[in-house]
């Protein structure tokens, strides 16, 4: 191959590498739960226990400026170590999804302890997901990190809580963007009916629709739009029973 041809094959692979790169974000990360990941259930997203809902030990709580009051819960992020800055990294990369809020610490500064303040882009992961990436010892490492697709076994599920005049509806196992941006809900009985985000997962629902099936509209950050006609029967209680469907987002 010739000097010319040489310097072409070097200058398409830069740039290839550049492109990747263009897709990644910097931003630093920690670890909290223990081995088991058991201190990241519950959380401000409001998905309770990890485990059952189906997220597992592959979590994370992400600062505020990430966080985005909650929009994005159950977003997906692909997470790898800067080893351009860091020799505290373990090979490879994990993909985590957005569970919890990482809180700001005022009382200390953000490039010692206050890890999750303004404007810090901040992942407290679980510990089980930093160890692919980190060092125990490190503490704290700088990532590069990208939002992915988020892949999911079955359709979206739905537990109804609150009260007579009230409903909450949790909305686990969201596939494609992971997030939802709006949701309506429709009684045999009604239109459709728009819904709050009452924190993290959790929609809001102020009319009395107890006695009649229940279907949803619900759209992704991504834009897409679906429909899951009567997968609430009308026989429905506010005992947390889960509600699957054979519906999922792409996007």
């Amino acid at each position: 191959m010739g000097t010319l041809a040489q310097l072409r094959l070097l200058s398409l692979l830069a740039l290839c590498v550049v492109s990747a790169m263009a897709d990644w974000s910097r931003g630093t990360a920690t670890f909290y739960g223990g081995a088991d990941a058991s201190g990241t259930m519950g959380g401000a997203c409001g998905y309770s226990n990890l485990y059952n809902q189906g997220y597992g030990v592959w979590n994370a709580a992400l600062s505020s400026v990430l966080f985005k009051e909650g929009a994005s819960c159950g977003e997906c992020y692909l997470i790898m170590c800067d080893t351009s800055k860091s020799v505290d990294c373990n090979p490879g990369a994990v993909t985590v999804t957005a569970t919890n809020l990482c809180p700001p610490n005022w009382a200390l500064p953000n490039d010692n302890g206050g890890w999750c303040n303004n404007p810090r882009q901040h992942f407290d992961m679980s510990q089980p997901s930093w160890l692919n990436i980190g060092i125990y010892r490190a503490g704290i490492i700088p990532i590069l990190y990208q939002r992915v697709k988020c892949w999911r076994q079955g359709g979206m599920r739905f537990n109804i809580l609150g009260s007579k005049y009230f409903q909450l509806v949790l909305v686990t196992n969201v596939a494609g963007s992971g997030s939802i941006q709006s949701m309506s809900v429709k009684g045999t009985n009604t239109g459709w009916i728009t819904m709050t985000r009452n924190w993290g997962v959790i929609w809001q629902c102020n009319s009395v629709l107890t006695g009649q099936a229940l279907s949803f509209r619900i759209t992704s950050t991504g834009g897409q739009t679906v429909y899951t006609n009567d997968v609430v029967p009308a026989w429905w209680d506010f005992g947390g029973q889960t509600y699957a469907s054979n519906i999922q987002f792409e996007y």
